[in-house]
C-alpha cells in the first residue's frame, strides 16, 4: 500500500487515487495523506464497474498516524447536510461522490471493501 499526498504542491485542490480497477476485498491500494490540515473539506469520488449480481459495501476510514483507523464523517453530494459514519452498499455501475467534513481528526484516508461480489472499483479523493 502506497501513501500518496495529496496536500503536495502547496496549491489546491490536490488529487489522490486510491484504488484503479481494484477487485476484493481489503483495503484500497493507496492511502491518501492530506497533512497537517484539517479545517478543508474533501470530495471522494468512486466509480464502479460490475458484472453479475454485483454488491459491495464501504467504509471510509481515516487516521491521524497511519497505524490506527477509524470511521470518517461523510455526507452524501444529494444530501450534504446528512452526515454519517456508516458502511454504505453499491449494486450497480455508478460514479457516487462522498463530501467527507472539514475540521476532522484525520490526517490519513482510505476505503475499505468488503463483501464484494462482481465489482470493481477505482477512488480518489480531492482535498480543497
Amino acid at each position: 500500500m502506497a501513501t500518496i499526498q495529496a496536500m503536495a504542491g502547496g496549491t489546491l485542490p490536490n488529487q489522490a487515487t486510491l484504488s484503479n480497477a481494484q477487485t476484493g476485498n481489503g483495503v484500497s491500494t493507496n492511502v491518501a495523506d492530506r497533512g497537517g490540515v484539517t479545517e478543508r473539506p474533501a470530495l471522494l469520488k468512486i466509480t464502479t464497474t460490475v458484472g453479475a449480481t454485483p454488491t459491495c459495501t464501504y467504509a471510509i476510514e481515516g487516521s491521524a498516524d497511519g497505524t490506527s483507523w477509524f470511521p470518517v464523517a461523510y455526507a452524501d453530494s444529494a444530501t450534504p447536510e446528512t452526515v454519517s459514519v456508516a458502511t454504505f452498499q453499491l449494486t450497480t455501475a455508478t460514479t457516487t461522490y462522498k463530501i467527507l467534513r472539514p475540521d476532522q481528526p484525520w490526517r490519513f484516508v482510505r476505503l475499505a471493501y468488503s463483501a464484494n461480489t462482481n465489482v470493481t472499483n477505482s477512488a480518489d479523493v480531492t482535498i480543497f
